[in-house]
């Protein structure tokens, strides 16, 4: 064999060679390499707020219903009435808030410890009640129902929208029982509530609910 022809071997190898080391480091450095971690997605703020309106409706809830066993002790039972109707509207207004938190991967929150209801004559009980529902209405849910209509997120949506409007009609109606609370003494009034979005209302010529359009017949009496 020829001197040139021995190189020549002598070349392929020690190519080889380099370019196999090359590999095996370059493995190793990929291997070596740490993964970049992903940043963990930020919660919404529209949960925080879901939670605001749980908490709320619960609280509502739990304090028309004291409101409405005062009143019927009392006398007033179209009060009573109508702080029972409210009741109810609440309940299902919370129902809707913890459905729309289940669906963004949270639990309602259950407060650490209830706050004591106070309870005081009828007309005051009426007026802490439209206190809570107008403060409620003016404030913080308008901003909540808006951010739920930026982001898409169609339960949490008419979750708010569903509590502003019962919540307009309801302080229309304490109101004009704040306004007569001596014709709203005797039992007689009756109230109508939307089983599907909690709208209130004392029209019994209603056909449908002008929040969610259910008919007439998902609407509950209350007397």
């Amino acid at each position: 064999m020829s001197t040139s022809g021995k190189f020549g071997i002598l070349g392929v190898l020690a190519l080889s060679i380099l370019t196999t080391t090359g590999a095996v480091r370059a493995a190793e450095t990929i291997v070596a390499t740490p993964p970049v971690a992903t940043p963990a997605a930020q919660p919404s703020a529209l949960l925080g707020d879901l939670q605001t309106g749980f908490a709320s409706a619960s609280a509502a809830k739990a304090c028309f219903e004291a409101y409405a066993a005062k009143a019927t002790e009392e006398g007033y039972l179209s009060v009573a009435a109508l702080f029972k109707t409210g009741a109810m509207s609440e309940g299902i207004h919370a129902k809707k808030f913890a459905a729309a938190i289940t669906k963004l991967g949270g639990k309602p929150a259950k407060a650490a410890e209830a706050k004591p209801i106070t309870v005081l004559s009828t007309k005051e009980n009426l007026e802490a009640a439209l206190k809570g529902e107008i403060a409620a209405n003016a404030s913080s849910f308008p901003g909540f129902a808006k951010l739920a209509e930026t982001e898409k997120n169609i339960p949490a949506m008419y979750a708010f929208k569903g509590a502003l409007a019962a919540e307009v009609e309801f302080v229309k109606m304490a109101q004009s029982a704040l306004a007569d609370l001596a014709g709203w003494k005797a039992a007689g009034k009756v109230f109508l509530v939307c089983e599907i979005c909690g709208y209130p209302t004392l029209d019994g010529k209603i056909a449908k609910c002008p929040v969610c359009s259910a008919p007439r017949s998902k609407f509950e009496e209350i007397k």
